[in-house]
């Protein structure tokens, strides 16, 4: 008798692949718009993955031009040999590779030449995309398949059959959440067809209710598993920010219950754009991952953000403030992750540093040099090789970028009160970043340090008339209390700016590339709340004032927050910006965007900045520091020796005498290196000038007698005319007047921006109407409409700037005809007045010039 006996190995490969169609898939895909991550990041993506128990990687980000935009194109030799380097180093670590493509945007269905090429491009992939396109088919496709889905579902089995129906092959449809769905997921016609025609055996990709689900539960998945006949696998984007420049999202993996796992084919994380912010999103996920896989038997086995969060937040302190540069973190890391652990050893983020170091081969996008300790000007913008070098440089411990001040200047050696140098490698303390981690929490969540913040800047804005000038019944109780809550917010918003220093000085370069565009932005938008709860309160102008001098304008902010627009239901972009976003929003100048959104410089200083209002004690140094620049213009030639105030006394005295409440000052470590003057009435100071401050000055500087006050009537003259009669049709559209001065050793030049942002927040707060617009010799600087601006920097240039009207206004620009530039809705009477303010302009350069000629004779 004959027996037929199948060999042991088909048996055990038909049981393998059994199996494997019945994993759940969990892990990491890499889907983002932006720069994709680096062939080195994905290696250090895999030991991560394989030490937390993670088993799958999908490759489909959507700025890898021959993934979605180019797709029919095939890889170069090099590339490819790159890709395939990069699979066997997954698999080597017992994970999952799946490249996906993405045809979508351009694909002929009914086109063999594209289908030809589908097959040749996927011979190594095992997921076909067709998220974010357009439903419309052409002409060809509209007549060969009865539907988009048919379409798109006959090119997928095919596919799918020609790769030899793979144990994994997953399917993105175009309708991939609820959101998307016409009319409903269980009425739309796309769903059904894809769960009728689908093969069976194929993954359906579904992110949940929205594109970035807040919740994902088992009941909101029913309805999904009922149309599509299958259980779907998540493309979770609970951590992407591709959306949103301002934001990041550094929090646990949360709001998915672990009984999902049974009913889904997998999920896999999209995360953050920056490699090295996925430490706790990732470490948590494979938290949640291990706890799916368990009995529960305990509930303190179960899944538990706030665990996950400390667990994540132990392992990721052990390597932030390792000193990982390139070319050390691949052994180190493989020292970390050769034994395994029970519970989430995590690597971090820092050992990517060495993969800022190369370029995907599979994107040719350019890539920051890791060497350098500076990061790109932006979160996806890069930098060349030149200042990768200087950035090398910087990184040694006496390095001093070009324009650092290596000693303080004349006047400046002291600290500024309450202020440390920040210098050297600072560890960050786990303090710090559980602030950071709350700072940047979830899309749909803030963090304890964020809630507080904004909850204090929300009560302080709702009482402010407590300490308003008009008020004059407030009992001091309720003052009292006013004053507690700006005390914390004042001290989390200083533990803001140290906690941005203590990233910048940090030894984890890798960190900084990733983390210094987000943690500049909170910092200087702190700082402008800072200075302006200071100013509410009024205390620091003078010791007798004990409130202040804003006049209880209740329409000063918007009506609503971020925290009021972003409901349950909302996606995350529907208010950006984040914490950032949400403070600027409590300021009256927060719909004035431009001044907030700007990229961070291109050399980060670990300079520790202040912005502040302006206190009688401050007279002498900033009287110091204009004549220190006066003296720069003329190439350190004593001029003025005979009358050292009288720089001062031109440039800043009349604002400090008549109007020190719009008066700000800007310091670092040294003491002050800037500020910024403000007049919210031109015409009226200019009367309170020549009533009270000209004669002031007769006084101080009278007649020559002998030599001993050469040029003195001359001098008095100038000033008398820097008061002069304004146009009345520029003062009537520009009726208030900005002046900023800051010293040229700003490391941070952005600080001067912030500065002016603390004067507009006042005067918008007394009812200046507010706008942005470039000003004439400032390059996309927004400022304010309805203010004339002076400079004054190192440069010895006074620029005066006349303002833009109504509906965006006109930008006054020296190389512009009169009638030039765009108009506005007042038509020929702002063109008068832009003739008007040329004028004012020439004559205000020609008494600059005329000043400079008198104090040099």
């Amino acid at each position: 008798m004959l027996f037929c006996v199948r060999p042991d190995w088909k048996r055990r490969e038909a049981e393998d692949r059994m199996e494997e169609k019945k994993q759940f898939l969990c892990g990491v895909v890499e889907g983002f718009y932006g720069r994709p991550w680096t062939m080195d990041q994905r290696k250090v993506l895999f030991q991560w993955m394989q030490s937390w128990g993670l088993n799958t990687y999908l490759y489909g980000p959507k700025d890898d031009l021959k993934h979605r935009l180019l797709w029919r194109e095939v890889y170069s030799h090099e590339e490819e040999g790159q890709l395939r380097t990069l699979i066997k180093e997954a698999q080597s670590r017992g994970l999952k590779f799946v490249y996906a493509l993405s045809p979508g945007q351009d694909i002929v269905f009914s086109s063999s030449c594209d289908l030809t090429l589908l097959k040749r491009k996927l011979r190594q992939a095992f997921a076909i995309l067709f998220d974010d396109i357009d439903h419309s088919m052409c002409q060809a496709d509209s007549e060969a398949f009865s539907s988009f889905a048919h379409a798109q579902v006959t090119v997928t089995n095919e596919i799918y059959r020609f790769l030899g129906e793979p144990a994994v092959f997953l399917f993105c449809p175009t309708e991939y959440c609820g959101s998307l769905c016409s009319p409903s997921v269980s009425k739309s016609p796309y769903l059904q067809t894809v769960g009728e025609d689908l093969l069976p055996n194929i993954a359906v990709i579904w992110t949940g209710n929205k594109v970035i689900s807040r919740k994902l539960s088992v009941d909101c998945l029913a309805e999904v598993e009922s149309v599509l006949q299958r259980s779907p696998l998540i493309w979770d984007n609970l951590h992407a920010n591709d959306y949103d420049s301002r934001r990041l999202f550094l929090g646990p993996f949360k709001g998915r219950e672990p009984q999902l796992r049974s009913h889904l084919r997998g999920l896999l994380l999209n995360p953050n754009c920056e490699f090295e912010a996925n430490y706790i999103p990732l470490h948590s996920l494979a938290s949640w991952y291990r706890t799916g896989k368990e009995e529960r038997k305990d509930k303190e086995c179960e899944y538990c953000p706030d665990r996950a969060l400390s667990a994540a937040l132990h392992d990721w302190m052990q390597e932030l403030n390792q000193p990982l540069q390139a070319g050390r973190q691949s052994t180190r890391a493989d020292q970390r992750y050769s034994a395994p652990t029970t519970r989430c050893k995590t690597t971090d983020k820092s050992d990517c540093s060495s993969t800022i170091r190369e370029t995907s081969a599979v994107a040719k996008l350019p890539v920051f040099p890791l060497d350098s300790s500076s990061p790109p000007s932006s979160p996806t913008k890069v930098r060349g090789e030149t200042e990768g070098r200087e950035g090398e440089n910087k990184s040694q411990p006496n390095y001093q970028p070009q324009g650092s001040r290596p000693s303080a200047p004349p006047g400046r050696g002291q600290k500024a009160q309450g202020w440390g140098l920040c210098g050297g490698k600072d560890l960050l303390s786990e303090t710090q970043v559980r602030l950071l981690v709350g700072l940047y929490y979830l899309p749909h969540e803030h963090g304890p340090s964020a809630q507080k913040l904004l909850q204090d800047l929300t009560w302080l804005k709702a009482n402010c008339h407590m300490v308003s000038a008009n008020s004059k019944k407030t009992p001091p109780p309720k003052i009292d209390e006013w004053r507690g809550r700006s005390s914390r917010v004042l001290s989390l918003c200083e533990d803001i700016a140290q906690l941005h220093c203590s990233v910048v000085s940090g030894a984890n370069r890798a960190v900084l590339y990733d983390l210094y565009p987000y943690v500049w932005d909170l910092r200087n938008t702190a700082l402008v709340a800072k200075a302006f709860i200071c100013w509410l309160d009024g205390r620091v102008l003078s010791d007798s004032s004990p409130l202040a001098t804003w006049r209880n304008c209740f329409h000063w902010c918007g009506k609503t927050t971020g925290a009021d627009q972003l409901g349950v239901e909302s996606e995350p972009w529907t208010f950006k910006g984040g914490v950032s976003g949400e403070v600027q929003m409590l300021l009256p100048i927060g719909s004035s965007s431009d001044l907030f959104t700007h990229p961070p410089p291109l050399f980060p200083t670990t300079r520790l900045y202040n912005i502040r209002p302006f206190h009688s004690k401050d007279k002498l140094e900033l009287y110091r520091m204009v004549r220190q620049l006066h003296l720069r213009t003329q190439g350190g030639q004593e001029s003025s020796v005979s009358h050292p105030d009288i720089v001062g006394d031109r440039c800043l005295g009349p604002c400090l005498a008549l109007c020190p409440e719009y008066c700000f000052i800007l310091e670092d470590e040294l003491g002050a290196c800037g500020c910024v003057l403000g007049i919210l009435d031109v015409r009226s100071f200019a009367k309170r000038c020549q009533a009270s401050w000209m004669p002031a000055m007769r006084d101080k500087y009278p007649p020559k007698r002998g030599n001993t006050h050469p040029n003195t009537q001359d001098l008095i003259q100038l000033m008398e005319e820097d008061q002069g009669e304004y146009p009345d049709s520029l003062i009537y559209h520009f009726p208030s007047q900005l002046r900023l001065d800051a010293l040229p050793e700003l490391v941070d030049i952005s600080v001067s921006r912030t500065l002016l942002a603390a004067l507009l927040t006042a005067l918008k707060a007394n009812a200046l109407d507010i706008s942005a617009l470039p000003v004439r010799g400032v390059p996309s600087f927004p400022l304010a409409v309805g203010a004339q601006v002076v400079f004054r920097s190192h440069d010895s240039t006074n620029r005066d700037a006349s303002m833009g009207g109504q509906q965006g206004g006109v930008e006054q620009n020296s190389s512009q005809d009169e009638e030039g530039g765009p108009q506005s809705s007042t038509g020929k009477d702002l063109t008068h007045t832009q003739r008007d303010a040329k004028h004012y302009l020439d004559k205000r350069e020609k008494l600059h010039k005329d000043f400079e000629k008198t104090l040099q004779n």
